[in-house]
């Protein structure tokens, strides 16, 4: 089959652009014709590692600079945008430019399967993308999470493609009662978890991922954490990777005094031995689409201390098994459930045993031929 990706940014950083490029690597070792198709382009190198057999195209390349709308065309865009709806939570990366690029290289595509990654391009395909081609909108953020502008149009377009795909059950259902009538379907992503270190419970140490944005919580975790240091001052806190929530964290640790206990790691090439170390991985995100970086480190047999926010963790976890779900914001909660885990070692390992046998149904071996199916199925209606 001829698939093709289309990122935003395939050259960039994120939980999306990672999986999406996993998952383009793991069709093409299947034998399949595959392109990614990066919207915009503001590096030379790709962040992550692309697979080989993967050809990467960019429709506008900016590592000379952005070029800025036109005065008019500003102003339409205040009032409603052309098809990439105002509250898009990347509407500012679709300039006039731009969305002429994705609109120009869509509308010319004849055959072959688009899976297209956000809102805005699953709009842009819906709309324009000839119905030769097997349009797929790969749905990364669960749909509460988006403003009305955004969900309206959702709710009057997606109709018009082939399938939408979500990441979690919970949230299909929610697409389901949207879309009457709409192909929708859940396939996670896919985890490697083969040849992932066990941790061996010897470390006082609690780990956290993710982007330092408002989304990931981490102003939530760190007075978490102050409980937590002051019953159990061995333990430390890692929050590993980057953003421009950096120096705000770090403002916030250094006023709850816990210099010496939490400490922001900034990006890491070897998560996966950080990970091995740690004895605890604790996720304090206000919502999530599927948090790869837990279900990671489910692998890695550690305990999951988790938010029951919006789809994600409450889509992986069960209560008291392979994990511990605690109310959504809930700081006070939250250091309740560190603390239990910290008390209890023999916990921990019966915890972690089980959150690695659940790490295995995120498996490429399973998630995969889930995929292929579906575009077989799809493909056959043409």
């Amino acid at each position: 089959m001829k698939i093709r990706y289309m990122l935003l940014h395939a050259y960039g950083m994120g939980g999306t652009i990672r999986t999406v490029l996993n998952q383009a690597g793991a069709m093409a070792a299947a034998g399949h014709d595959v392109e990614v198709i990066s919207t915009v382009r503001r590096r030379d190198e790709p962040q992550f590692e692309i697979d080989s057999r993967v050809r990467v195209t960019a429709l506008a390349d900016q590592r000379g600079g952005v070029r800025t709308d036109s005065v008019g065309r500003r102003a339409w865009r205040m009032m409603r945008g052309r098809i990439v709806p105002v509250g898009e939570f990347k509407a500012d990366w679709f300039t006039e430019r731009v969305e002429r690029a994705v609109i120009d290289y869509v509308s010319s595509l004849k055959d072959g399967i688009l899976v297209t990654t956000r809102p805005a391009l699953n709009l842009i395909s819906a709309r324009r993308t000839p119905e030769s081609v097997v349009r797929v909108a790969q749905e990364h953020m669960n749909l509460g999470t988006y403003p009305e502008t955004v969900r309206s149009d959702i709710a009057r377009y997606y109709g018009r493609l082939d399938a939408v795909v979500t990441l979690t059950a919970s949230d299909r259902e929610d697409y389901r009662e949207l879309l009457p009538g709409a192909r929708v379907e859940w396939v996670p992503n896919a985890v490697a978890t083969v040849g992932r270190a066990p941790t061996r419970q010897e470390n006082p140490i609690v780990v956290a991922a993710g982007r330092l944005v408002a989304q990931k919580g981490f102003d939530l975790l760190i007075p978490a954490f102050k409980q937590v240091a002051a019953r159990n001052p061995a333990w430390s806190l890692r929050i590993f990777g980057t953003g421009p929530k950096k120096d705000g964290l770090a403002k916030l640790i250094a006023e709850h005094g816990l210099a010496d206990s939490v400490t922001l790691m900034g990006r890491s090439d070897r998560l996966d031995q950080e990970l091995a170390k740690a004895s605890i991985y604790v996720l304090s995100s206000r919502f999530e689409g599927l948090p790869m970086v837990m279900i990671e480190s489910m692998a890695h047999a550690l305990p999951i201390v988790a938010f029951d926010c919006p789809t994600g963790p409450g889509d992986v976890l069960t209560h008291d098994h392979d994990g511990l779900l605690v109310p959504a914001r809930d700081v006070d909660a939250l250091a309740a459930g560190m603390n239990r885990l910290i008390a209890d070692r023999d916990l921990r390992v019966r915890m972690g045993s089980a959150a690695a046998a659940t790490a295995l149904e995120y498996s490429p071996q399973k998630v995969m031929p889930m995929w292929e199916r579906m575009f077989a199925d799809l493909a056959a209606t043409r």
